[in-house]
């Protein structure tokens, strides 16, 4: 799915409304996670803390009805996109570290972990895990032959 200008200003608009509840003007004092869901047949995309209070609410037309086998790690690669986008808006907000911003279904089922940030450390998951028994044998290759 390729996302429209529509789209991606639709959830750029919903990161924003969404760190308007945690301004970076106040003191860190509420320790919780932002939790994405999205619902593939209305197009919802709404935002929850930890106590599933909702933060915003949005509807992104092109995700109506969308019936894509992997709509949801299309839309976690674009929401990781335009959150890295925004990182320095989503590294300050007043929300005690660590804290995440995760996908959900509409069955509140957790699809990925989008991204983490932890005091100094801002991890965007998921590490590409695709060659890493080449490289680490690579690398006790190296090591051995040393």
């Amino acid at each position: 799915m390729k996302a429209t200008e529509q789209t991606l200003q639709q959830i750029d608009r919903a990161l924003r409304k969404t760190a308007e509840k945690f301004p970076s003007t106040e003191e860190a004092t509420q320790m919780t996670d932002i939790h994405l869901r999205v619902t593939q047949e209305s197009g919802e995309l709404v935002a929850f803390d930890d106590d599933d209070r909702e933060l915003m609410r949005c509807v992104v037309e092109q995700w109506i009805d969308n019936k894509d086998d992997d709509f949801y790690t299309e839309v976690a690669s674009l929401l990781r996109q335009r959150i890295e986008g925004m990182k320095t808006l989503l590294d300050s907000l007043s929300i005690l570290k660590p804290f995440s911003f995760v996908l959900e279904d509409d069955d509140r089922e957790v699809q990925e972990e989008l991204y983490m940030v932890d005091d100094d450390i801002a991890l965007l998951p998921p590490l590409s895990l695709d060659n890493l028994d080449s490289d680490l044998d690579e690398f006790l290759d190296h090591l051995l032959k040393s």
